[in-house]
């Protein structure tokens, strides 16, 4: 049993064990202390407009069910029959009038409850129909119209577990009066690495992409956009924000005609977002106007904005594996055409065979693979860039560092050790940084 969450992670001092990202018992402790009591990601209110509208996906190691109501409020279910805990629901997205399981036929209406069992009258004893509804997952909020759930009654409200993250997401998702809304069509694909390794690197990394994604910027800009020069000038404006509840948030806030990320874009795209930047400058403000960005709502939520807006849902199969859930979304407001073109370059860059997809990927896998070496496994893992550089966020609540540094990957595994190594629900706490110490052994 894990009896030491400090040694796991020492984030106060930037370094953690290699054994969080593969080992079987701390996966199975995280299925009920992490994914059992935070708040998870499910969809978009607009997947789910009319009555009986459902989308299939997982809550850590559970797959669940939401579905519009006839009230139009939206309930989530394990999608698991009460007899033999078969799946009900084998569609990922539809619209039902109920669900019927396909091992003993045990039907369940859109309110969950039990409404049908062939042959009722052979259970001798009878059947308590009213308690054998499918398991509702108790609490269901949505912000920006992106729907989340929770297992937990201790999870403070959807508003101040996002605390000021909530500043950050509506830097990409509140950019029109009109909202967002996803795309058609969801991507998803697996990677052999711990699930972690996504949701970390979106929280914190900007400083991977002056290496692993130095070609693609090469290839695709107009300006010699991948040169050190160039990037380097592109995170002289930004920062990264770390929440106490394990969020991050990375951005760059380059002047338009410098921004890495317009350059590379094809001419409809870029037209757009420039014609557009006064409408959002009114909204957000310059700063969130200019943002380009990616963020984590812990534990395994994450978005890209500007050039690439797409959703990231890290999906656990495994210590070992993850399955990528990824979606694309734009203003509601925006043109066919563009919401198109949206659509094409994600598949170009982050898609499954995206030229930055392929670079992360294949980084996470090999990572993965290299900590099977005995040896390796021994030596910690660092996380140290900026250690003692964040100050409080002005607006309150959170820490702000450069750019460039570690600081949202030491919150985001503060928080993992916190729920880790507690029984009870634990309080989220900014982390107090301490100087260095040796993280060899």
């Amino acid at each position: 049993m894990i009896s030491n969450a400090e040694h796991l992670v020492d984030a106060a001092s930037g370094s953690y064990a290699p054994r969080i990202l593969f080992d079987p018992e701390i996966y199975e402790l995280e299925m009920e202390r992490v994914f059992g009591r935070t708040w998870l990601f499910l969809c978009h209110e607009a997947q789910l407009k009319r009555t009986g509208d459902f989308i299939a996906t997982y809550m850590g190691s559970d797959p669940v069910i939401a579905m519009r109501q006839r009230d139009g409020t939206i309930r989530v279910y394990l999608n698991a029959c009460r007899h033999r805990g078969m799946k009900v629901c084998r569609a990922e997205f539809g619209n039902a009038r109920a669900f019927t399981c396909p091992y003993h036929g045990w039907s369940y209406g859109l309110d969950g409850k039990l409404i049908h069992v062939p042959h009722e009258e052979v259970f001798a004893e009878g059947l308590d129909k009213p308690g054998l509804g499918l398991v509702e997952v108790p609490r269901v909020e949505s912000v920006f119209g992106l729907v989340w759930a929770t297992f937990s009654s201790d999870v403070p409200s959807l508003e101040d577990y996002l605390g000021d993250a909530n500043y950050y997401l509506e830097a990409s998702f509140g950019r029109s009066e009109a909202g967002v809304e996803l795309l058609d069509g969801v991507s998803k694909w697996r990677v052999a690495s711990n699930w972690k390794l996504g949701a970390e690197q979106f929280s914190t990394d900007m400083y991977h992409v002056y290496t692993a994604h130095k070609s693609p910027y090469q290839a695709m800009g107009t300006k010699d956009t991948g040169s050190d020069e160039t990037l380097q000038s592109s995170s002289a404006g930004g920062g990264q924000f770390s929440s106490p509840h394990g969020h991050g948030f990375g951005w760059w806030e380059p002047e338009p005609e410098e921004s890495p990320d317009l350059d590379i874009m094809p001419a409809l795209l870029r037209e757009f977002f420039l014609d557009r930047r006064s409408d959002v400058v009114a909204r957000l403000g310059e700063s969130r106007a200019r943002m380009e960005s990616h963020g984590t709502i812990f534990p395994n939520f994450s978005w890209l904005y500007q050039g690439t807006p797409t959703i990231r849902v890290w999906q656990p199969k495994g210590p070992e594996e993850m399955e990528v859930e990824s979606h694309v979304f734009v203003d509601a407001d925006a043109p066919e055409e563009i919401k198109r073109a949206v659509s094409r370059f994600t598949v170009l860059t982050f898609g499954l065979a995206g030229l930055f997809e392929q670079d992360d990927g294949d980084i996470w896998s090999a990572i993965q693979r290299n900590l099977r070496g005995n040896q390796i496994r021994k030596n910690r893992l660092l996380n140290v860039m900026g250690l003692g550089e964040p100050r409080p966020q002005e607006n309150g609540g959170g820490r702000l560092t450069g750019v460039v540094s570690e600081m949202g990957s030491r919150g985001y595994m503060h928080r993992w050790a916190q729920l880790i190594g507690s029984q009870d629900y634990p309080p989220a706490d900014l982390l107090v940084e301490r100087p260095i110490r040796s993280a060899a052994r």
